[in-house]
């Protein structure tokens, strides 16, 4: 929304035509017939109308004149961004068969359109997300009880190492993630591909389903976890992720018998096949689907020979205790990762395809061609999505496309001419880009040639747009926003597992404004400390509360300070707001990946940026005080918190406050950084926190002030260094003395802090055999 200019005169139709009314009887006292039926009240309400429009135009002035002085000077308005999500299509009760859908299907959250970006098979089958979850035995008996019934496995000796385990679903909510590494026995995730519920018989609707899917494409919806992410910008390359990796991606390999293959041992041995994996994106950094191509039927099939103790075990499938459930499967889908690879998982779905919030439009009439140099049109959608736009001229019978170029500067003139600079017989360089033109995404204006750069569209030719706009930050809807479709088949339904993300208004004119010394400044190029947090700030999409730029600096190289590392540069990021920790906010991947994204095409190629979250170091906090009579303790006690808290936070207690580059030139640098929150490599020291809390009203005095970080002893000071920052995880103020930090913490004097885990096994060398837990019956 822009911000309220000044008006010229704010006066509207109604306020004229009263103010002349009310100057008759002064300037004309015999005209009494005030009547609307009266000529001259007719002539009265006309020039109101009349001077109401004449006002109207001259209010625009000053938008018109300030928008005119950033284009003069060069200044882009930066344009609104189109959110981009995850989309899933289920065919609940539909045909038992395999529809498949192009890109650019439009689906819509309300009112706002969204499209696929890509085609996919919406195959006829449900799916349930499940992996093997390790538990600890609760007892020496229990671990003996599976000892004794998983004894003939391993020739009697895999007892010793037996790993127990639950089969349970992955959470579709966005704060659980499950690492396969850590969290699952055998570093896998497991889909069954489920006949649907209202197909019964199950017995005849799993052949027909399997018949469905042979050979089809399984687009499978893949979202990681988004912390403790990082982005690195090397020298002359694009940006890379850490950690980038692909998963593996199989099936069970039944023999034709349909019996389960076992080892000398007697033990279950399940072969499965890989899977031939076409990804959008590395999914173990950003959401994206991958699309798997499904075997034959013939090959999509269970084993029928499973004893109800080798369910389960193993390599084998997670046991199913629901007999209805199991009677469902047609087959497994596994998701593994190795062991060497850290892979978090928030959310995976089947019959996923990636969207972005865009409406497309076809045939837009534009004003007819003059003939002139520099000729302009404006669409009537904004914003514009760079790179949409097609524009077809036609002049009589002939119809041509003319495409969209970055500036017209670098296209070819109309007509060839020789170039005097050239000596005789040589031929001039041919510049096919002639029937071109540029785009203001922003405003939506197009710009044609001159005929010099560019050619002019001819004289009474007829211009008609096709291009794409979206809604900017009203693209980011919740989960499941995303519910209609109107070109869909019937049956078909789709939703969006997971929030939108990534969409951002357009730049007003008064924030253009504001950017006005600094863009002339670096010219969007990323040179000086100052470069890099001014153009970072502007990075639409995402909402920063803080940027710290610390030239010189590799934090991955330990111990290392400002100044070991040349030619790298280290952002600090601090979200606005985080609902998973609102007093230590981090950045996930999808904030680090629109910033970087923002960065690329403006730093020098030579420089290395490490785009990171602050690293928080726990620190426990006590404090004894003493309280002027007659004031309520409770909110001293509390109001001391809440300085203390608000002394240490990463961001400044007031959101909107972002320290101007002109002001810090003006301003101590100790108080300077203090402004934009807790600043970095200062320690926390106990006289510090002292003289904060005696400035509280109501406090007589601080009696003492303890301070500690994690589980070491007090000390005078907590020191930080690199990218570190405090973050508070226990504070108590008291009346008297101050409370222990054994206390504090929990600690009970002579007991250890630590905890440890481990599998069910006596310690016992061999491969770990993972058997899943049998329920408790009454």
């Amino acid at each position: 929304m822009s911000l309220t200019l000044p008006a010229i005169d704010s006066r509207k139709y109604q306020d004229l035509l009263n103010e002349a009314l009310a100057r008759i009887p002064v300037h004309n006292p015999e005209w009494t017939n005030y009547n609307r039926s009266d000529p001259g009240i007719t002539l009265v309400e006309l020039f109101a109308f009349m001077t109401e429009n004449l006002l109207y135009r001259s209010n625009q002035i000053p938008e018109r004149n300030r928008i005119k002085f950033l284009s003069l000077l060069g200044v882009p308005l930066r344009p609104a961004s189109s959110a981009r999500g995850l989309v899933t299509f289920t065919n609940e009760r539909g045909p038992l068969q395999t529809f498949t859908l192009n890109s650019g299907v439009e689906v819509r959250a309300g009112q706002v359109p969204f499209r696929t970006e890509q085609g996919l098979d919406v195959l006829p089958v449900e799916a349930l997300v499940l992996y093997k979850k390790r538990v600890a035995a609760s007892s020496a008996q229990v671990r003996d009880y599976y000892r004794q019934l998983y004894a003939s496995f391993d020739g009697g000796q895999a007892g010793a190492n037996l790993q127990l385990y639950q089969t349970v679903p992955l959470s579709t909510r966005e704060s659980d993630e499950v690492d396969l590494g850590a969290d699952t026995v055998d570093g896998s995730l497991w889909i069954a591909l489920l006949a649907r519920a209202a197909d019964r018989p199950f017995d005849q609707s799993v052949p027909e389903a399997r018949e469905a899917l042979g050979g089809k494409t399984l687009s499978l919806g893949v979202v990681p976890s988004l912390k403790n992410a990082s982005r690195k910008l090397l020298p002359g390359g694009a940006a890379n992720a850490e950690g980038v990796t692909l998963l593996q991606y199989s099936v069970p390999k039944i023999a034709r018998d349909l019996l389960l293959e076992k080892d000398a041992q007697g033990s279950p041995a399940p072969r499965y096949q890989r899977l031939l994996a076409s990804a959008t994106a590395d999914v173990l950094a950003e959401p994206g689907v991958v699309q798997l191509t499904l075997p034959a039927a013939s090959e999509l099939r269970l084993w029928d020979n499973l004893d109800p103790l080798e369910a389960g075990v193993g390599d084998m499938p997670p046991a199913l205790e629901d007999t209805d459930l199991g009677g469902r499967v047609i087959t497994w889908v596994r998701v593994r990762s190795s062991a060497a690879v850290q892979a978090k998982l928030m959310w995976v779905g089947i019959n996923a395809t990636p969207v972005t919030q865009r409406a497309h439009v076809a045939g837009e009439l534009l004003p007819t061609a003059t003939g002139e140099p520099d000729q302009t049109a404006t669409l009537a959608n904004t914003p514009v999505i760079p790179g949409s736009v097609r524009v077809n001229v036609t002049a009589g019978a002939a119809s041509t496309r003319w495409r969209e170029i970055d500036d017209l500067l670098g296209a070819g003139p109309e007509v060839p001419v020789p170039d005097p600079r050239l000596p005789p017989g040589a031929r001039p360089a041919f510049n096919p880009l002639t029937e071109v033109f540029t785009l203001d995404a922003e405003s939506g204006e197009l710009r044609f040639g001159d005929g010099e750069h560019g050619r002019r569209p001819p004289l009474g030719a007829t211009l008609r747009a096709e291009y794409d706009y979206s809604v900017g930050d009203a693209g980011n809807v919740g989960v499941g926003s995303i519910s209609t479709g109107a070109s869909l088949p019937a049956g078909i339904r789709v939703s969006n597992p997971v929030r939108t993300w990534g969409g951002a208004r357009a730049e007003t004119v008064a924030e253009g404004e504001r950017q006005i010394a600094r863009f002339l400044q670096h010219r969007d190029r990323l040179v000086t400390q100052t470069d890099f947090e001014t153009i970072a700030l502007r990075t639409p999409g995402v909402d920063i509360g803080r940027v710290e730029v610390i030239p010189a600096f590799n934090p991955e190289l330990a111990p290392s300070e400002p100044g070991d590392a040349p030619g790298a540069t280290t952002l600090m990021l601090i979200p606005r707001s985080d609902p998973a920790q609102p007093d230590a906010p981090v950045p996930d991947r999808l904030f680090l990946d629109a910033v970087c994204d923002y960065l690329e095409p403006r730093r020098l190629v030579t420089t290395e940026v490490f785009l990171r979250g602050p690293v928080y170091k726990g620190v426990w906090i006590s404090v004894g005080i003493n309280v002027v009579a007659g004031v309520s303790v409770a909110q001293v006690r509390e109001s001391v918190k809440a300085a203390l808290l608000g002394f240490l936070a990463p961001l400044p207690e007031d959101p909107s406050v972002i320290l101007d580059t002109q002001a810090a030139l003006t301003t101590a640098p100790q108080y300077a950084d203090a402004r934009r929150g807790w600043p970095l490599r200062k320690a926390v020291t106990q006289g510090e926190l002292l003289a904060v809390a005696s400035r509280v009203p109501g406090i007589i005095s601080v009696n003492d002030v303890l301070v500690a970080e994690g589980v070491s002893p007090a000390a005078p000071q907590v020191t930080m260094s690199g990218i570190e920052l405090p973050r508070v995880l226990g504070i108590s103020v008291s009346v008297g003395e101050a409370v222990s930090l054994e206390e504090l913490r929990g600690q009970v004097p002579g007991s250890g802090t630590g905890t440890g885990t481990g599998g069910d096994g006596g310690g016992g060398a061999g491969p770990v055999l993972p058997v899943p837990v049998i329920s408790e019956e009454c």
